[in-house]
């Protein structure tokens, strides 16, 4: 990795050290450590878009003159005034650097961080919806599902689960209900593109949250932007609920994330019907996602099938406990307390 050239672009004098953090599915991340302090430094490892990043730091430089209660990532500048560098590497791959956030990623097992997830979702998507750019956005909404990966298109995604390779064999009776899911959500398009919109985050998750490290059950910031894009506001709210909703829901956890966001943004009655079915556009985007990568030949067979794991459980979950987030969501919108 050309991390010296990268870091000459912006800190060309400073004596800095190099440390490894935690970093996600799409992309590369280090910790530049100087005298003055520390930034985030990101390779972008999933595409060599430059309009979708200018887009993401524009929406970022927005967000911070709005001096948000939760932080989010503040782009640095390159000596030539720039908020990316492309690597000299020949890969034409781009990087940035952020201002660094200290916190530490948030359990998922407190109520009160529950909660406070939930209000800091609901903080960032009542920003989001004043935010004014100037480019176009880079990603489609998530209920074009055929657009959501190049690679995967619907005739693909047909094959890929009716006949699957050999190294998913073992997988069939998952993939096949993946699909039943992926058709039965085409018949309620119509419905979903009616429903109000705005610019949304789009991957709100433990992942790409941080909570103070001294007081872990409030979150400090929402982190990677990189999927924001005009969507249903309702959109936001449902992601992170997918992610509470695994095998054996913590429905405590999932009523206190609902009573943080209700208490900033208020759905309208349509939305919150659609929250289920959102729920479930959320993982077949998963899907789609890693299918795409492993079709590409980023990730393993073996990562593809965790997911395919994954995304098949939480598909049968939805399926018996989707009226249990309806009602959990009726009730608190009911007796709604506004902070």
């Amino acid at each position: 990795m050309p991390f010296n050239h990268i870091i000459s672009k912006y800190m060309p004098y400073a004596s800095w050290q190099l440390v490894s953090g935690e970093s996600g599915w799409n992309n590369t991340t280090r910790f530049v450590v100087t005298a003055e302090g520390t930034a985030v430094l990101r390779i972008y490892e999933t595409h060599r878009d430059l309009g979708k990043i200018q887009f993401e730091h524009e929406v970022l430089l927005a967000l911070a003159e709005q001096q948000l209660p939760c932080g989010v990532p503040h782009p640095l500048r390159t000596v030539d005034g720039h908020t990316y560098t492309m690597l000299a590497d020949g890969t034409d791959r781009y990087a940035c650097m952020f201002r660094y956030i200290d916190g530490a990623r948030p359990s998922r097992k407190h109520p009160k961080t529950a909660q406070s997830i939930g209000v800091a979702t609901g903080t960032l998507s009542r920003a989001l919806a004043c935010v004014q750019v100037s480019r176009a956005t880079a990603y489609p909404p998530y209920y074009e599902l055929e657009a959501a990966h190049p690679t995967c298109t619907e005739e693909r995604i047909s094959s890929f689960c009716l006949s699957p390779l050999e190294a998913f064999w073992h997988q069939s009776c998952e993939l096949v209900l993946i699909y039943g899911e992926f058709t039965m959500f085409h018949a309620n398009l119509t419905h979903l593109r009616k429903l109000p919109h705005q610019l949304v985050h789009g991957d709100i998750n433990h992942s790409n949250l941080l909570v103070s490290k001294t007081d872990p059950e409030q979150v400090v910031a929402v982190l990677d932007f990189e999927f924001c894009t005009w969507d249903l506001r309702a959109i936001e709210p449902a992601v992170v609920l997918s992610g509470y909703l695994s095998e054996s829901p913590d429905w405590p956890l999932v009523e206190d994330f609902i009573r943080g966001y209700d208490s900033i943004v208020s759905l309208t009655d349509e939305e919150i019907e659609a929250i289920p079915l959102l729920i479930r556009l959320r993982k077949l985007d998963i899907f789609i996602h890693f299918l795409g990568r492993y079709l590409d030949g980023i990730d393993s067979s073996e990562i593809l099938s965790e997911h395919i794991r994954d995304v098949s459980n939480g598909l049968r979950t939805l399926r018996q406990e989707e009226e249990q987030i309806l009602q959990i969501y009726r009730q608190v919108s009911n007796n709604r307390v506004v902070i």
